[in-house]
């Protein structure tokens, strides 16, 4: 049995890389996954696959920069699986990256608006049901970004920042309440993102060798564990892939 039977679970950005992962990971722990993102061909295949692998899954289009897309798709969750208990906010933009006199606004805006008020739209509608439950877990995904200052990186730098603050904000608002809410950074992964790091030239993580990144089925298997009971101690602040403790706990092997 795993870990996480009985457990419905939200995930946005989950039509590649580390949210596809996620998904997978936590409907591999018995999770009923409901899996969102814009590009409704590309969900509906990762859904697919969970399927098809024994797991439950649903694909659900959503933006999650429209807090009416998000609203509805935890209603969904609740209304389809029973209830929800894990959120994990992944969706997030890294792209353009560009030095701030070079930035263009309306870009840097968008990924602010996906990084920063996609993480507050996504707790702000899974709380209310939490809080009738009587628990959940929330999963924010990070980055080393959120405390760092890299180049070519504001957008990312300061809405990985503003997500740390709302991650700590409502651990005190909320984990009294029964809710857990918790930041993840997973280091450098394997995604399109790092591709587009690459591509930019800018800072010292464009210059890392590919061979470096992580599978983002490596992150995913520590963010099923940090939604499982055996995690309960992880709470209100960012967590790392790099803590050798949290990779022990989470069963990684190096």
């Amino acid at each position: 049995m795993g870990s996480l039977v009985n457990k419905s679970a939200v995930v946005t950005g989950a039509s590649r890389g580390i949210g596809a992962a996620a998904a997978h990971a936590l409907a591999a722990q018995g999770a009923k996954v409901l899996l969102l993102a814009r590009s409704a061909a590309e969900i509906d295949a990762v859904a697919a696959e969970i399927r098809q692998a024994g797991g439950q899954a649903q694909a659900h289009p959503c933006d999650v920069t429209d807090y009416g897309d998000v609203e509805a798709a935890v209603a969904h969750c609740k209304a389809t699986f029973g209830s929800v208990d894990i959120l994990v906010n992944n969706a997030g933009l890294i792209e353009p990256i560009a030095r701030l006199a070079d930035s263009d606004p309306a870009a840097w805006v968008t990924a602010a608006d996906v990084n920063f008020k996609g993480v507050y739209h996504g707790m702000r509608a899974a709380i209310p049901a939490m809080l009738d439950q009587g628990a959940g877990v929330i999963v924010n995904i990070s980055s080393g970004a959120a405390t760092g200052a890299l180049e070519g990186w504001s957008h990312y730098n300061a809405s990985k920042a503003a997500a740390l603050s709302l991650t700590r904000t409502g651990d005190a608002e909320y984990r009294a309440l029964g809710i857990r809410i918790v930041g993840f950074s997973p280091g450098t992964v394997m995604t399109g993102m790092q591709v587009a790091i690459k591509a930019s030239g800018l800072n010292p993580v464009s210059q890392l060798d590919p061979s470096v990144h992580k599978d983002p089925s490596v992150p995913a298997q520590v963010i099923a564990w940090l939604c499982s009971d055996d995690a309960a101690d992880c709470v209100g602040d960012d967590v790392s892939i790099h803590d050798e403790a949290i990779r022990r706990r989470a069963g990684l092997s190096s």
